[in-house]
């Protein structure tokens, strides 16, 4: 699988897994020392990412490299590496001469790119639904399921983000893909925030919502898919904007 889909695929469904520690592998001495690197590197990314989507590294706060190899028992290397693939993910800043720091957007960055998502989701989803098989549409039904069924907030939002990156899995092109995980990555905490602040009421919308969603899918109808997930994202960027505490 190619690192970009295996690290949306982390994102994706394994948002509260726990990361082993410490991270760096046993290996035997004939295995470069490259490898044991990478591999070190991507289970401390590993890590990070969890960490800071499940929001046990608040946006703003700094990540030291030395705190976090002498917490994971690892050597400072493989950490750089991983802050560098987090990074990419779109999770942290790297900042010349002050380190890593978690990814924080003020208003203006925040309505921009969601919407940007009203725009990119909606083509993810529209590239992805003549190729999404039927077992894989009835994934998307149970997950639903267990959405309905659920009322904490934090699980939802493991269950929320499955759903919808399920229904861009049949989106052929990879770059459209991780731009999209990206972005999702970037806007988890607001994310987290909007599902702390709907009520029953709140819920009930969603649930409507994810359910034209699935019918349109069923019947492989992009235009209805779109415009239905459009209004989607746009109604929790416009209930966020009520919020500019939320950006202080």
């Amino acid at each position: 699988m190619p690192p970009d889909e295996q690290r949306s695929r982390d994102s994706r469904v394994h948002v509260n897994a726990v990361v082993a520690i410490p991270v760096d592998p046993v290996m035997s001495d004939s295995v470069p020392t490259e490898t044991k690197i990478g591999v070190a590197s991507e289970r401390i990314a590993a890590y990070l990412r969890e960490a800071i989507l499940n929001g046990d590294y608040p946006p703003g706060s700094r990540i030291r490299q030395e705190d976090l190899a002498a917490q994971l028992g690892s050597s400072r290397l493989p950490v750089r590496e991983a802050l560098r693939i987090v990074e990419a993910d779109g999770l942290i800043t790297l900042k010349s001469n002050s380190g890593a720091w978690v990814a924080k957007m003020d208003y203006v960055e925040f309505d921009t790119v969601y919407k940007m998502r009203e725009r990119l989701d909606p083509l993810a989803l529209t590239e992805s639904i003549p190729n999404l098989t039927g077992d894989q549409i009835e994934d998307l039904y149970r997950i639903q399921g267990e959405i309905e069924a659920n009322t904490d907030s934090d699980r939802f939002l493991v269950l929320d983000r499955e759903f919808h990156l399920a229904t861009y899995a049949g989106a052929g092109v990879a770059e459209l893909r991780h731009t999209v995980v990206r972005f999702w990555n970037t806007t988890q905490h607001y994310r987290r925030a909007y599902a702390r602040l709907i009520d029953g009421h709140g819920r009930c919308i969603i649930n409507y919502e994810h359910r034209l969603l699935l019918d349109a899918i069923s019947r492989r109808d992009s235009v209805d898919a779109e415009r239905f997930l459009a209004g989607h994202i746009r109604r929790t960027r416009v209930t966020l904007e009520r919020h500019p505490e939320l950006f202080d």
